[in-house]
């Protein structure tokens, strides 16, 4: 079998992944990124997981920078996102709208500039360990099977892929049954008359969602909407869900669909994940037929583009140092070895229902998520980033959100560099270093 050495080795090319890796190569760690597509960007690539929510607290204080929001500046000179735009939705004050394509290239620049050796099509289906240290990865490919040996380990699988093989603790869904958030397969539209659509809001609030900010709504522009209520109420649609959710742009005439829920199947078995992407595509269909036939401003609209996979929330997180709580995030709790902050709020889809449960943070609008989080509690060079840190069933439902991730994925793969470097353990790190580190690179801290 080829082997390669590394010092520190990213198992995960989408947000946090990328992120971690960038983080690495420029603390002087040689890195490699390992990422099953023949592209970066994960979910918010393969799956269209768009646009992204959010960088800023519920104040309109930017809470997520670093690297996250160099992305995002990467985008707008590229011509590949407008920036940070306000939620017409109301749920967040901002999100962020990007072009995939842009953002597949903007991000391997900066892993190449990082010198990050990027491994693309090389999936993960194995880990050697010795004692309770992660040894290498083993990954196939076109080629044949790589082991790739480092020094320290950032599983940003999104499924918790490298712990859970490493033989370490993992937890699935909510406490008591295991049920996880439903996946969504995602999908555009082109040919939609936005003007219609934000006509039909202004002249009939009670259709949509408590939060949306009517009294902006005529001067800026529409970049989500939640409702249709009467519509969807009407058509009797067979998805679980209460609402339409959609999201515009890139292009004018644009939308993003998020309104399929497929529920009660397993992510991390691929049966059941098999599925699921059946039981998604056909979900697509019944969608577009009803927004065509119902919804006013769809009337010329049709299917542009669909997930290349469906979209997971959530599967496996690791068992960490700590577990990062509801009541921490309510609470806008702050932490003394912090290394990243939120201001998305809870946004759990219920695993069997048809709703949406929010609950939103207090204080200054944003919650800590400390360091702990992010170290296994069995692997001693193992670190994770993005979906699969340790939180509870309910704070996973804002620490899953793109910026968190990236945020969580720069903090992993500086703490990954200063660990190999140091020869020290994960939970050994300088924190103080680290989060010097961090402050340097602009995260906001």
């Amino acid at each position: 079998m080829k082997t390669i050495e590394a010092d520190v080795v990213v198992a995960g090319g989408g947000p946090a992944g990328i992120t971690a890796a960038i983080a690495a190569g420029r603390a002087g760690a040689n890195t490699v990124l390992v990422e099953r597509y023949g592209f970066v960007g994960g979910m918010s690539t393969a799956a269209m997981v768009y646009p992204w929510m959010t960088f800023h607290a519920d104040s309109g204080k930017q809470v997520i920078e670093g690297l996250a929001q160099e992305i995002v500046d990467r985008l707008i000179e590229r011509g590949g996102s407008p920036g940070h735009l306000r939620d017409t939705v109301g749920f967040v004050h901002s999100l962020t709208p990007y072009k995939a394509e842009i953002y597949q290239i903007v991000a391997m620049d900066l892993l190449r500039e990082a010198g990050v050796k990027l491994l693309l099509h090389s999936f993960v289906d194995g880990v050697e360990t010795e004692d309770d240290r992660v040894a290498a990865v083993r990954v196939a490919t076109k080629s044949g099977p790589i082991a790739i040996r480092g020094r320290t380990f950032v599983d940003a699988s999104g499924d918790a892929d490298v712990a859970y093989l490493s033989g370490a603790r993992t937890l699935k869904g909510r406490e008591g049954d295991s049920q996880a958030q439903p996946m969504t397969m995602k999908f555009r539209m082109r040919g939609v008359d936005l003007e219609r659509v934000k006509a039909y809001m202004i002249a009939h609030p009670e259709d949509f969602y408590k939060k949306t900010p009517f009294d902006e709504l005529p001067d800026i522009p529409l970049t989500g909407v939640s409702g249709f209520y009467s519509q969807w109420k009407a058509a009797n649609v067979p998805i679980n869900r209460d609402q339409v959710l959609f999201f515009t742009g890139p292009a004018e005439d644009e939308v993003l669909i998020n309104c399929t829920r497929v529920q009660g199947l397993d992510a991390t078995d691929v049966v059941e994940l098999t599925r699921a992407e059946e039981e998604g595509r056909r979900q697509v269909l019944l969608m577009s037929e009803f927004l065509t036939r119902d919804v006013p401003g769809f009337e010329r609209a049709s299917i542009s583009s669909v997930g290349t996979q469906i979209g997971i929330r959530e599967t496996r997180r690791i068992v960490g140092r700590y577990a990062l709580t509801k009541e921490d995030v309510t609470a806008g709790r702050k932490f003394e070895d912090v290394i990243a902050r939120s201001g998305y709020p809870i946004d759990i889809h219920d695993p069997s229902g048809k709703g949406v449960t929010a609950a939103w943070i207090s204080g200054d609008g944003a919650y800590d998520i400390p360091y702990r989080c992010l170290v296994s509690a069995d692997r001693r060079n193992l670190l994770a980033a993005g979906r699969c840190i340790s939180t509870t069933h309910e704070a996973l439902a804002t620490t899953r959100l793109t910026p968190s991730c990236m945020a969580t994925g720069q903090a992993a793969g500086a703490a990954a560099a200063l660990a190999a470097r140091s020869g020290v353990d994960a939970a050994d790190v300088d924190l103080a270093e680290l989060q010097a580190m961090l402050r340097k690179e602009r995260a906001a801290i």
